[in-house]
């Protein structure tokens, strides 16, 4: 009764913001591992002997454990009782009790929890994988970064990484098609990064350089927006279709690869 990762962490995530215990109790732990899966065993799946369930509890349990690891790392749970002086297992103890923090009380307040997965970090770096060799690790590890930021709901950071990763694809497949010190100078130069979107799409079909805007012009707006000093107000809303853009962007260049750089 194994989960994937992807659903162990969508699942928890439920059990945070309605958990089911059934008869049995949740003890001292706001999250109790043992007992919420065992009424998920018995509702959900259907196994109704305690036998069975007993036997499918421990793989289960096992597989929830690096969700329930990586939402304290974000600072959502933490491990333990949820006030001092509430009771305590040795099960719980040993690493299937946790409770929520203060963050994580807010972060459970807020809309359109980003825990339901086409952005959770194991996933999305899947989904990325196939374009790091060719598109570079700068953009590899900003894009890991506004994922990071994403799931943290630092919204305007996620954006700003975003627009890195998508600069850092050009610069790379700029470097690819002509000299990179020519390519490097340039950058640096004032007017940059037009300088090299010209090196690119200068000469690219009109099909092409209309894509491209498309995918870049609210990404480059985020980024340069963070530069400024006035309020951003960017929301879960703005990021995510950041993210969203950000990986149909990579692979429009991907894809186009051969066509923009020509190698």
């Amino acid at each position: 009764m194994s989960l994937e990762y992807e659903d162990a962490m969508a699942l928890l995530v439920r059990w945070l913001q309605e958990p089911d215990y059934g008869n049995f109790s949740s003890y001292g732990y706001d999250i109790y591992l043992p007992n919420l899966a065992r009424v998920y065993l018995r509702k959900e799946k259907g196994i109704n002997s305690s036998m069975e369930v007993e036997q499918n509890l421990g793989e289960m349990v096992t597989s929830l454990y690096p969700a329930a690891w990586d939402l304290c790392r974000r600072g959502i749970l933490r491990p333990g009782i949820y006030r001092y002086g509430a009771q305590a297992t040795d099960e719980g103890t040993a690493g299937n009790g946790y409770s929520v923090t203060p963050f994580g009380r807010q972060w459970l307040s807020e809309k359109n929890q980003d825990a339901f997965v086409p952005t959770e970090p194991e996933r999305f770096a899947k989904m990325l994988a196939p374009y790091k060799e060719k598109l570079g690790a700068p953009f590899h590890e900003r894009a890991q970064e506004a994922i990071r930021c994403y799931g943290a709901h630092a919204y305007l950071a996620c954006c700003v990484m975003c627009g890195a990763a998508a600069e850092s694809i050009l610069l790379t497949a700029a470097v690819r098609k002509s000299n990179e010190a020519d390519v490097i100078k340039e950058y640096c130069s004032a007017n940059g990064r037009s300088r090299i979107e010209n090196r690119l799409f200068g000469q690219a079909r009109q099909q092409l350089r209309d894509e491209y805007k498309g995918y870049t012009m609210l990404l480059k707006y985020w980024r340069d927006s963070a530069a400024h000093g006035a309020p951003a107000n960017i929301n879960d809303n703005e990021s995510y279709t950041a993210l969203a853009l950000l990986l149909r962007f990579a692979m429009f260049i991907n894809n186009n690869w051969k066509e923009l750089v020509g190698a």
